[in-house]
Parts: C-alpha cells; sequence; structure tokens
C-alpha cells in the first residue's frame, strides 16, 4: 500500500508538472500578464518585479517541466523534492490569499486551457502539497526510472525542447489557442449578453460594509440590508468596503470590456462585421516601434488597395497616437480600448488579426506579417 501511495504521487504529480508547464509554456507572455498582476501593488506589492515578469514566466515554466520530469525519472531527488516543496509552499500561498481576499480571480495555473476559480486553485494545490509531502517522506522508496545515461539523455531533450519551444512561441504566436478571440470565434455572437441569447445570466448580490454604532465593522448583503431596515438604526455604510459578489453561476459572454470606441463613436458594429484587419498594439509604449511603424504604414496601404477595413487598437494616449499617425501619415482610425482585452487579443505587441465575414480568421505576430502587393496580392488573401 505504502509503495502504491508514493508511486502514485510521483507519476501523478510529474505527468501534471509537466502538463502544466506546457500549457503556460504555449503562452508564456500571457502567464507573465498573470505574473504581473500578482506582483501589482494590490496583490504581493512586488512592483519591483513587474519589469522582470516575462523572463520569470519563461524561467517557472521550464523549471516546472524539467521538475516533472526528474521526479518521473527518480533522479536529482533532493533538489527535485525541494523545489516541488518550496514551489507548492508558495503557490498554495498564493492561491489561499487571492481567494481569500479576491484579488485575482484566475490563477493561470493551466494557462486558459483550464481556467479555475480561486478557491478551485488554492484546493488544486493543498493537494498537490500533500501528494508532495507523501513523496518526501517516502523519498528512499523512488528509484531510478533508466540508466544513469539514458536519464541524462531525456533531461537533455527536454531541457533543448522547453527552450526550443519557449523561443518560438514568443517570437511567433501560441501553437494552441485557448482565449475568447481564437481563430473561429465570431466576435458579434461572443459579445451577446445572455438575456438577448435567452440564457440564464449569473447572479451578483452587493455587499455593504457597516460601521458605526457599538457594534463591529460586518458585512451585510443589499438584500438583507433591505430586509432589517439597517438604514433606520445608527449605522452607516463603509463607501471602501461596498463590494459585488456573484451567489449563482450563469452565462457570461466570452468577450467583454470590448467596444471600439472612435472619437466618442462607438463603432464596434462596423468593426467586427465582414473583412476587417485589426491592428492590436496595446501599449505604444512597450510596442516593438520599429514594427509598429512598419505595419501601421503597410496597412494604411492595404486598406486603400482591398476591400477590407482596418482599424487600430491601443490603451496608449491620444498624444502618442497622434504622433505615430503623424510619423506614418496613417490613414486608418485608433480606437482608445482597454489595455486587458487587447493583450487577450494579441499577444503580440504590436499584432494583426484578421476577421473574414465577421469571424477571426487567424491572429500573426509582427515577425510573421510579412507584406506583397505585387499584382495587387498580399499576405492576407486567402
Amino acid at each position: 500500500m505504502k509503495t502504491f501511495l508514493i508511486n502514485f504521487s510521483r507519476y501523478f504529480v510529474g505527468v501534471l508538472f509537466i502538463f502544466s508547464g506546457v500549457i503556460k509554456m504555449n503562452d508564456p507572455v500571457g502567464f507573465s500578464f498573470k505574473l504581473d498582476e500578482y506582483f501589482g501593488e494590490d496583490v504581493l506589492n512586488l512592483p519591483f518585479l513587474q519589469p522582470l515578469a516575462l523572463y520569470l514566466a519563461v524561467f517557472i515554466v521550464i523549471y516546472e517541466v524539467l521538475l516533472g520530469v526528474t521526479l518521473l525519472l527518480g533522479v536529482w531527488k533532493k533538489i527535485t523534492l525541494t523545489s516541488l516543496a518550496g514551489m507548492m509552499a508558495f503557490f498554495t500561498f498564493l492561491t489561499f490569499y487571492s481567494a481569500y481576499y479576491e484579488k485575482v480571480t484566475d490563477c493561470g495555473c493551466f494557462g486558459d486551457a483550464i481556467p479555475l476559480e480561486p478557491w478551485e486553485s488554492f484546493g488544486k494545490d493543498v493537494v498537490l502539497s500533500i501528494l508532495i509531502a507523501i513523496l518526501i517522506f517516502g523519498r528512499n522508496s523512488i528509484q531510478p526510472l533508466l540508466s544513469i545515461r539514458f536519464n541524462r539523455l531525456v533531461i537533455a531533450v527536454s531541457l533543448f525542447a522547453s527552450v526550443s519551444f519557449s523561443y518560438y512561441v514568443l517570437n511567433h504566436l501560441p501553437v494552441w489557442d485557448f482565449r475568447a478571440y481564437k481563430p473561429g470565434t465570431d466576435v458579434s455572437q461572443s459579445l451577446k449578453s445572455a438575456e438577448e441569447l435567452g440564457l440564464t445570466p449569473p447572479v451578483y448580490e452587493t455587499y455593504y460594509t457597516m460601521i458605526g454604532g457599538d457594534a463591529e465593522p460586518f458585512e451585510i448583503s443589499g438584500t438583507d440590508y433591505i430586509k432589517e431596515k439597517l438604514w433606520e438604526k445608527n449605522l452607516t455604510i463603509d463607501p471602501d468596503g461596498t463590494f459585488s459578489k456573484k451567489i449563482s453561476d450563469g452565462y457570461e459572454p466570452p468577450i467583454h470590456d470590448f467596444t471600439i470606441n472612435i472619437n466618442g463613436v462607438d463603432k464596434t458594429q462596423e468593426y467586427i462585421s465582414g473583412d476587417v484587419i485589426w491592428l492590436v498594439a496595446y501599449d505604444f509604449n512597450k510596442a516593438n516601434s520599429s514594427e509598429l511603424n512598419r505595419l501601421t504604414k503597410e496597412l494604411s496601404k492595404y486598406s486603400q488597395d482591398s476591400n477590407y477595413k482596418v482599424v487600430g487598437m491601443t490603451s496608449s494616449s491620444d498624444e502618442s497616437i497622434a504622433k505615430l499617425v503623424n510619423e506614418t501619415s496613417c490613414s486608418f482610425p485608433w480606437a482608445v480600448m482597454d489595455g486587458t482585452a487587447l493583450k487577450t487579443i494579441n499577444r503580440s505587441n504590436p499584432g494583426v488579426a484578421i476577421l473574414k465575414n465577421g469571424l477571426i480568421l487567424r491572429h500573426i505576430h509582427f515577425n510573421d506579417a510579412v507584406f506583397n502587393f505585387k499584382d495587387g496580392e498580399s499576405y492576407f488573401q486567402e
């Protein structure tokens, strides 16, 4: 029974770590956005780590895969088990903190492939911590799976494959796309609410923090606030303690916080219907400026020579947009949009998204966005 439990823990944890690492390795930029969120002032308050988020993301996912490999192989037990224990201690604390204080809604443990609620993430980490504890106590029963030579070969191949894969997706785009804006998505349909689709929406309740009187501050739902007529008592609502909480699940639109607003006019429907090209640059200050200028110039020409409508999307300031327009003689409009939504659309900054008949056809990294206007042909022609 003891041997079975140790072997089960070994293979379960090893395979899960490899799976989790590969899923995040497929989209290290997305994982770096999640780390950046954790390092923010309202979560861990470690803003000095935010500029390093992408480097840390790449290191973590590669190390995660290698830990899974060495655990399965049964080698380097001390460093493997110590690293696993340290990693789980940190992430168990982090997921509990996020869940309890409702700081981060998705831990990013499995990227966009398997989104987990905060308490689900914490529960997963608790189970893994228990299994790793079993492995630590039963470490003498963990024996190498292969010969020394083959173990080293498997580790070397795993490291090379991990580094190569990470390099590829960083310079192109994720191989597997699990995001709300993945190719084949009907943007117009994905924006519709539960009511528009005849479905049941989630139910949210507003909670208030009451202060004053002789009682300690306490939280109460809006329903109970009215039922108990608290406004008639010697209590006041703390304006900083009001929040909304989901009390029942329901259909939520896959795409939200998405509005194409140009010069104060809502142009969303115009630029999510028909044949459209989005030039997405969520932040000009962090974008590859030479590629942004190149794509702006080429798409300006393309918009005049084709049936495609082109629109730029950014969260940058009007001043930054005006500067780019002047430098490139840009002929298409720019919309100022939510930066988080733009990061979700395309991991490349800048990047291109192509819609055909309202469906997202594909996304393109700036390294792959090569135009060819000979005889009216172009990269974007099907």
